[in-house]
């Protein structure tokens, strides 16, 4: 009786994992079909207007974008835009520098503390010293 019983769990817990794969497929299937609206879209008149002169983006989000050679080893490496991941020779020449007035721990970072890092990063990248 009880092999029996081994069976049929074991046949009801195959049935329901393959069920549950299939569900999980479907929407995929549902979602590849085009869905026709019932109305038109409306169309809105857009006025163009006169052609203002796009602001630079903000000092802060620019970080991230250069690379930086290390004068002492020639090491090439990517600014990261999050301090915690900039790698060490970085965080000690914007010491040296005199940019930052020390080497931060992760539990110190705020946003204060961050933005004055970002700015202080932007500053080294435009130094010839540290120029790829």
């Amino acid at each position: 009786m009880s092999e029996v019983l081994f069976i049929l769990t074991t046949v009801f817990v195959a049935y329901v994992v393959y069920t549950v794969v299939n569900d999980q497929k479907a929407p995929t299937k549902a979602a590849a079909k085009p869905i026709k609206p019932e109305e038109p879209p409306v169309t809105v008149a857009v006025q163009k207007k006169a052609a203002a002169p796009v602001a630079p983006a903000p000092a802060a989000q620019a970080v991230g974008k250069g690379e930086l050679r290390n004068p002492k080893t020639g090491e090439v490496s990517k600014v990261q835009s999050n301090y915690r991941f900039t790698k060490r020779w970085i965080k000690e020449a914007l010491v040296e520098e005199g940019l930052v007035e020390k080497v931060y721990k992760n539990n110190e970072l705020d946003g204060d503390t961050e933005e004055k890092i970002k700015d202080a990063l932007l500053k080294l990248e435009a130094m010839d010293k540290y120029t790829a």
